[in-house]
C-alpha cells in the first residue's frame, strides 16, 4: 500500500483511497482482470436486454396483426382482439421473467460503474457503497434474483405494456360500438356470455394492470429510472 501512495486517488480517504487508482493511466490497460470482468458483465447485460426487446417486438407484431384482421371486415368477431390481449398478457409475464435476469447483470455493471469507474474519474464524492466488494463477492458466490415478479411486471407495464393494453382494449371498445349491428352491451357478448360480463372482465383486467403499474412501492431494481425527470439531476 505504501509503495502506491503516490498514485492514491484520494489521500483523505484512508480506507478506500486506492479504489480506481491508475484507472486512466497507461498501467491500467485492457488486459487487467477487472476490465475483462466488466466487459463480460456488460455483454451479459446486453444479451438480456436484447431478449427483452425481442419479446416486445413479438408482442407488437401480434397486436398489429390482430388489429389489422379485426378491422378488415365487419363480419370478423370482436373477441379476436380479446384473444390478442390474452397473448399480450403471456408476453408480459415472459418479459417480466427475463427482466429479473436482466436486472441481475445490470446490477453488477452499475456496481462497477459507481464504485470503480466513477470513483476513478472523480474521487471527490467518495464511494457510493463502501461495502460494494463484500456484496459483489457474495453475489458471485451465490447469485440471487434481486426483484420480485410483481415489481418486474410493474416495470414492463410502465415501459410499454400498459400502453399496448390501452391500444388493444381501446380498439376493442371501438370495434364493439362502431362495427356491431346491436347496441352495447349486447354487441359485446361472446356466445352465451353476456356483454356486461365481458365488459366487466375487460375493465377489471385493465384496472389491475394500472394498479400494479402505478401503486407506490420501494423499488429494488438497480438504478432503474423511475420518476426523475430528464435533466433534473444537478
Amino acid at each position: 500500500m505504501a509503495k502506491r501512495s503516490a498514485k492514491d486517488v484520494d489521500p483523505t480517504d484512508a480506507e478506500h483511497r486506492e479504489v480506481g487508482s491508475g484507472l486512466l493511466e497507461e498501467e491500467m490497460g485492457p488486459s487487467s482482470s477487472l476490465a475483462h470482468l466488466y466487459r463480460g458483465e456488460v455483454h451479459r447485460m446486453q444479451v438480456w436486454r436484447e431478449r427483452l426487446d425481442q419479446t416486445t417486438n413479438w408482442a407488437v407484431i401480434v397486436m398489429s396483426a390482430i388489429l389489422t384482421w379485426a378491422f378488415s371486415s365487419r363480419n370478423n368477431p370482436h373477441y379476436i382482439i380479446l384473444l390478442g390481449t390474452t397473448a399480450l398478457v403471456a408476453f408480459l409475464f415472459i418479459e417480466a421473467r427475463r427482466y429479473r435476469g436482466y436486472d441481475l447483470w445490470r446490477g453488477r455493471v452499475r456496481t462497477f460503474q459507481k464504485n470503480v469507474f466513477a470513483y476513478g474519474l472523480d474521487a471527490s464524492d467518495g464511494l457510493v457503497d463502501p461495502e460494494w466488494r463484500r456484496k459483489l463477492g457474495q453475489d458471485y458466490r451465490r447469485p440471487v434474483i434481486k426483484i420480485s415478479v410483481e415489481e418486474s411486471i410493474a416495470h414492463r407495464l410502465r415501459r410499454i405494456y400498459l400502453f399496448l393494453f390501452t391500444v388493444m382494449l381501446g380498439s376493442w371498445g371501438i370495434r364493439v360500438v362502431a362495427f356491431a349491428s346491436q347496441p352495447w352491451p349486447e354487441s359485446a357478448a361472446i356466445g352465451p356470455i353476456s356483454g356486461l360480463i365481458v365488459t366487466g372482465g375487460v375493465v377489471a383486467l385493465y384496472l389491475v394492470a394500472v394498479v400494479i403499474a402505478v401503486r407506490p412501492r420501494t423499488w429494488q431494481a438497480e438504478d432503474e429510472l423511475h420518476e426523475q425527470a430528464v435533466g433534473s439531476h444537478r
